[in-house]
């Protein structure tokens, strides 16, 4: 019954196969003799490599489905076996009718032993899965269902870049993050590519207030489906007060990283059927302009030069920037899930690699040869570690990777002659008077209600547009906040007539602007209020962080900033 859902595995595998060379083929031999010079070949052989992986990957999700029907396939042969105690021969002569012609003839020959009866017996064999290392999946029949998932439905990428985060006690950098991997896509690369975030918290209270953070500051991704949500249900996770001490690590590091093994195991099982290449991440790094294309390239370069790799690193530190093959990430998931309790989750990808390649007859140079056949790291790195303050509760993380080298923390501009005035302390030689000039950033310390930053232009000027930008790449946090953009008109206007009461001040500024989430305060200034004698920046509430203003522009004429 079971084989009439559908034609057999073997020959839905074939028929896969054959569709795809029916496609290949006739296109290589086009590209192949219509343009015979030197460029366009290595462009077929990068094409070649390109459509090799994406068949990789069309491939594991066939298997994927064939897997489901193999299940469904065996649930019908478990309800049409006969009870293991009553009568079982109408399901023998079933099953003899369904062997070859050979064998129905040697059953003949053994008519009357009992080793005739053995073929086909009415037992199926169960393989140890996820429930065999994660017995606790057991207890809670949603315990590998989503508890929650915003998502437009994004799949056949050709990169899916996995952010994990969690609940940080002091500063958060999920959204400079966010920020920072999409302004860093070409459009190009964004409608080819899925960031999915991963709140790794059960209290959805949180993962709410995260996930609508997320909305409110990137709509048009969430729309167009750049960006998904999501977090898994509190029965996923075991029982951490329960978990072996191993290592010699405390029992707050043994639960930090064993949550995190599990945490990148079911975003890369969420996240393996979305696109081609998969690329973990962390919440608090910086990407490289156009760091989708130089990772996809570098894959299809090594595979159309048939250079066989499990991981593609691009970055030095921890988790990092390690890209797989969606198609192969099963191996690491099963691996993460087997040793959760054991290990961290970068020594478990050096053991997958070390098991998978290396000879235990043979010394440990050789080994660190063949593993760096398949782990291969790429240079400059594209993504670098900005965070200070880590998940793990009193950890602080400085290490930075130098192989990606210097970023730009500030932007100079020239700015009109002005009078310098900060109200906020600057740390070290990072004064408001050099970042005016664009000789560094301005870096205060935490501003306070009633803080200024007030510029008085030396000649009073028409403010045709302004531009502040707070936080830089290395210190994304350090923006104003509850902070607005103020100007003293020489003389004053009719107020009420250009603007609401509200925007008036009791010394006689007018509020023009304000600075948004992302720490960036933009705008012009109406003709009507004449030149002007001063701009200042407001701040109203206190600050966790300290400020810095990473780029400040003050223009009287309007022009490209």
């Amino acid at each position: 019954m079971a084989l009439s859902l559908s034609m057999s595995p073997l020959r839905r595998r074939h028929c896969l196969l054959v569709l795809g060379f029916v496609v290949f083929v006739p296109f290589c031999f086009f590209v192949l003799f219509s343009v015979p010079d030197v460029t366009s070949e290595q462009i077929l052989v990068q094409r070649i490599a390109e459509l090799q992986v994406k068949l990789q990957y069309l491939d594991s999700i066939y298997r994927s489905r064939q897997e489901d029907l193999r299940k469904l396939s065996e649930h019908i042969d478990l309800l049409s076996m006969p009870p293991s105690s009553g009568d079982n021969t109408s399901f023998i002569t079933s099953a003899f009718l369904e062997l070859r012609p050979e064998i129905k003839q040697m059953i003949k020959n053994m008519s009357g032993m009992a080793a005739a009866q053995g073929v086909n017996p009415p037992v199926m064999l169960r393989m140890p899965s996820s429930y065999h290392f994660l017995p606790h999946l057991l207890d809670d029949p949603t315990s590998l269902r989503l508890a929650y998932l915003l998502s437009k439905g994004r799949i056949g990428v050709s990169m899916v870049l996995g952010v994990p985060t969690v609940k940080r006690e002091k500063q958060n950098y999920l959204m400079d993050t966010l920020q920072n991997l999409i302004d860093g896509m070409t459009i190009e690369e964004a409608n080819d590519s899925l960031i999915v975030v991963f709140v790794a918290e059960t209290d959805l209270e949180y993962v709410l207030q995260v996930a609508k953070e997320i909305e409110l500051r990137f709509p048009s991704y969430i729309e167009s489906g750049l960006l998904e949500v999501l977090a898994p249900s509190a029965a996923y996770y075991p029982d951490f007060e329960k978990l072996k001490i191993t290592l010699g690590d405390s029992p707050e590091r043994v639960k930090w990283r064993t949550k995190q093994n599990l945490d990148f195991a079911f975003l890369m099982s969420y996240s393996q059927s979305k696109g081609t290449f998969y690329v973990q991440l962390e919440d608090d790094i910086l990407a490289r302009h156009q760091y989708v294309t130089e990772m996809r390239n570098f894959a299809i370069e090594k595979t159309s030069k048939k250079e066989p790799w499990f991981v593609l690193d691009f970055c030095q530190l921890g988790f990092i920037g390690k890209m797989f093959k969606s198609a192969e990430l099963p191996w690491l998931i099963t691996f993460f899930q087997m040793f959760y309790n054991d290990k961290p989750v970068d020594w478990l990808l050096d053991h997958l690699l070390y098991t998978k390649v290396c000879n235990y007859e043979k010394n440990n140079d050789i080994c660190k040869r063949e593993k760096a056949k398949m782990w291969i790291h790429y240079k400059p790195s594209l993504f670098q570690h900005i965070g200070t303050h880590s998940s793990l509760k009193g950890k602080v993380q400085k290490l930075k990777d130098k192989q990606f080298g210097k970023v730009a923390l500030f932007f100079p501009h020239s700015n009109p002659e002005a009078e310098i005035t900060a109200g906020i302390k600057h740390y070290k030689q990072y004064t408001l008077k050099r970042a005016y000039l664009g000789e560094t950033f301005f870096w205060g310390l935490l501003p306070q209600p009633g803080d200024q930053l007030v510029f008085k232009f030396l000649t009073p000027i028409p403010v045709k547009r302004y531009y502040f930008k707070s936080g830089n790449a290395e210190h994304p946090s350090d923006k104003f906040y509850n902070t607005t953009v103020e100007v003293l008109p020489v003389e004053a206007p009719s107020f009420f007539s250009l603007t609401s009461a509200s925007n008036l001040t009791s010394d006689g500024y007018v509020i023009v602007g304000k600075f948004d989430s992302a720490g960036i305060a933009t705008g012009t200034v109406d003709d009507n209020f004449g030149k002007i004698q001063a701009l200042r920046l407001h701040v109203h509430s206190d600050s966790e962080n300290w400020a810095i203003l990473s780029e400040i522009h003050i223009q009287d004429e309007l022009a490209t900033r």
